[in-house]
């Protein structure tokens, strides 16, 4: 299946305004509401639900979900850093918490 395929299984994110990736309290990341992002924010938004933060197991399975998108990351590296940030997390140890920004 296609990346937008997956998305259309996947919650919506009208609630959301970003989400915050931690690194122990350290902000490594932050993915928008906006125009370019809603897609991520969406699969990130998923994985969290499911695995309650991106673990390498989390990662795995969103570099599956990410579809066409994951293997034009690893041609071209730099292009999706949001599949980028899931290769790295795959291939070693380290988990990033996830913190949801809901709109107020």
């Amino acid at each position: 299946m296609s990346f937008a395929d997956n998305l259309k299984k996947m919650p919506g994110v009208a609630h959301l305004e970003a989400i915050r990736l931690l690194d122990g309290e350290e902000l490594v990341a932050v993915i928008e509401h906006k125009s370019g992002q809603v897609g991520s924010l969406t699969l990130y938004n998923h994985l969290a639900q499911i695995y309650g933060a991106l673990t390498p197991e989390a990662a795995r399975a969103g570099l599956e979900l990410f579809a066409e998108h994951t293997e034009d990351a690893r041609a071209n590296p730099g292009k999706h850093p949001n599949v980028d940030r899931l290769l790295e997390i795959s291939q070693g140890e380290s988990t990033l918490r996830v913190k949801h920004v809901f709109y107020a």
